[in-house]
């Protein structure tokens, strides 16, 4: 089914814009770099310092868990190399599929964002989505990949969420 829905989002949705947007998309996720910022952002205002720390641990558990166990753990290959007709919009990636790093990076942050603020969490969450759907467009993820990437993430970032209440309520007795 994975390679199906590859196949058919590679014949039926690409048009000339996508296949120039699309690759600009998952640039704004290579190595969570744009939630970086964002983190780096919230951490230099005392306001919102607390934010940019539950960010940048929603981010760091997400790559822990996605990155350094489950990629290794399942070892899966990425949809390229069972379609080998498919023509890459991108240099193919060198690390295994599942999960998605680009969408459990995206919601992790992205869910941050909305803990902090629901106004600028839709529009972080919109970009989360097209940043999630752009691995998909791009064959470079199946759909679990991306669904258990962003599943991650959320779970990551509501873990980081409970951490630092404990953390806070801890340090106020």
């Amino acid at each position: 089914m994975d390679l199906a829905i590859v196949r058919w989002v590679s014949r039926m949705l690409h048009t000339p814009l996508l296949d120039r947007l699309m690759p600009l998309i998952t640039m704004l996720g290579n190595g969570g770099w744009i939630w970086l910022a964002i983190c780096v952002i919230l951490l230099c205002r005392r306001r919102t310092r607390r934010w940019g720390v539950l960010c940048a641990l929603s981010m760091f558990l997400t790559f822990l868990a996605g990155e350094g166990v489950l990629k290794n753990l399942v070892q899966r290959l990425r949809p390229f190399y069972h379609l080998p007709e498919l023509e890459l919009l991108i240099p193919p990636p060198g690390s295994f599929s599942f999960p998605s790093g680009h969408s459990g990076s995206s919601f992790a942050a992205a869910a941050s964002v909305w803990r902090m603020d629901r106004r600028w969490g839709r529009w972080a969450l919109a970009l989360a989505v097209l940043i999630a759907f752009s691995r998909l467009y791009l064959s470079v993820h199946y759909l679990t990949d991306i669904l258990a990437g962003s599943v991650l993430g959320l779970l990551c970032a509501w873990l980081a969420a409970k951490f630092c209440n404990h953390w806070e309520r801890w340090h106020t007795l």
